[in-house]
């Protein structure tokens, strides 16, 4: 299967920080072997079944619906590793945990898990920058993709503006209608073309690390069956403040802190201010039954 450049295998690590630099992302090949990944998608069953628990805006499912029927009604499920102690301990995963600390720093922390499942039909995501939605104080935001099945074109895999992440720019975002993307905003007036975008098609069991300020996208899954799963983790460094949401207690925005998160390498200079548990569970709407706007 043809990948975007740069790729590396999980031995290669020396070069890893410069690729990163560079382009933006690098993609480690191999991480997750078949037995891993058989025990994630079993998983991503149990957790679209509710077995695991409680996930808002999610339909319950009957026991006489098959699998395939239940879990094809998601395209994304947000925080599964409070659900799973399985997705809590793929995101520890030592080789990805390696990886985030080259081009992170030592300290490195998790706020948030993604479990996409997008099956045929199911639309993409249209350009964005994950920076926009989590804003590190120190720029070190970093994503892991793990790709649960080979993920190709056809199926609807990423697409990167590879360096687009230099500039350490912001780009305005905006609601759209265009119907091949579900509901999250877009971002617009950035000085890329769609025709220096790259496909970043993944054999199942690797993973794409990337930069919180990569331009990326997904498109439709067209494919005339089968799925494109994926579980994405975000990382920063854990000695910068995460100003994610408005303080409730009076403190300025300049302090502020979210600290529902995971440390997964080195120490946690604000293990002070204890752990949290402010999200739940929950659907992303897919514009089945529109976008509640």
């Amino acid at each position: 299967m043809g990948t975007a450049e740069p790729h590396l295998t999980a031995s290669s690590h020396p070069t890893l920080a410069d690729r990163y630099d560079q382009d933006g992302y690098v993609i480690l090949e191999g991480v997750f072997d078949r037995n891993a990944l058989t025990a994630l998608l079993a998983e991503t069953v149990r957790i679209c079944r509710g077995e695991l628990g409680e996930i808002d805006g999610a339909i319950a499912s009957s026991p006489d619906e098959s699998d395939n029927e239940v879990i094809r009604r998601f395209l994304c499920i947000h925080y599964p590793h409070k659900l799973s102690s399985l997705m809590l301990d793929t995101m520890r995963h030592p080789v990805i945990v390696d990886a985030l600390t080259q081009v992170i720093g030592p300290n490195v922390k998790a706020m948030q898990s993604m479990l996409f499942v997008k099956a045929e039909g199911k639309p993409g995501q249209a350009w964005h920058q994950d920076e926009m939605f989590i804003p590190t104080r120190d720029r070190s935001l970093t994503a892991t993709w793990i790709a649960l099945d080979d993920a190709t074109v056809e199926n609807g895999c990423l697409w990167v503006l590879p360096g687009s992440h230099r500039p350490g720019i912001i780009y305005p975002n905006r609601e759209h209608d265009d119907p091949r993307y579900d509901c999250t905003v877009e971002s617009f007036d950035f000085p890329y073309a769609d025709a220096d975008a790259v496909p970043v098609e993944l054999s199942a069991g690797s993973v794409l690390l990337f930069n919180g300020y990569l331009l990326h996208k997904s498109l439709p899954n067209t494919g005339r069956h089968g799925y494109r799963r994926a579980l994405a983790n975000h990382y920063m460094s854990a000695e910068s403040l995460l100003p994610w949401t408005l303080p409730e207690d009076g403190t300025t925005m300049a302090q502020a802190d979210f600290r529902d998160v995971v440390l997964v390498a080195g120490r946690d200079p604000y293990a002070y201010k204890g752990i949290e548990d402010h999200r739940r569970p929950r659907i992303r709407p897919d514009r089945e039954g529109g976008c509640d706007r």
